[in-house]
């Protein structure tokens, strides 16, 4: 099982960046893919952004064109670096991994993921 830690959540003000990071081990296959999650208080788990082993991103229209996904492989290392980010932004932050390409867990409406962390926390304050 493959083991994923978040970090880099925190409080930031209206506009302002962050970066989120995911560190993986146990990571055993040469083609997988990773993603980022989020949950507000009191709502469902959204899809943010995944990328394949071979660095291809999909974002998803929530947070896109205002966050960044990338993998260093040599690291087992996801990010997430994040900007002009709004109080709407407040919540939970995951990052998930499963075994495969992402092609092969999108789902139609998404990716499935088996694999979560424990997620960091983010906050935006207006």
């Amino acid at each position: 099982q493959v083991q994923l830690m978040e970090s880099g959540g925190g409080s930031v003000e209206s506009g302002g960046s962050l970066r989120l990071s995911c560190a993986a081990s146990g990571v055993a296959d040469s083609t997988f893919c990773m993603g980022w999650f989020r949950q507000a208080p009191g709502k469902g788990r959204e899809e943010v952004a995944v990328i394949d082993s071979d660095g291809s991103p999909d974002y998803a229209y929530s947070m896109k064109g205002r966050v960044t996904i990338s993998l260093d492989s040599a690291e087992s290392t996801l990010y997430l670096q994040m900007r002009s980010l709004k109080p709407e932004d407040t919540a939970m932050y995951f990052c998930a991994h499963e075994s495969g390409p992402c092609g092969q867990i999108y789902m139609g409406t998404g990716y499935f993921f088996r694999n979560f962390g424990q997620g960091t926390q983010v906050t935006v304050s207006s």
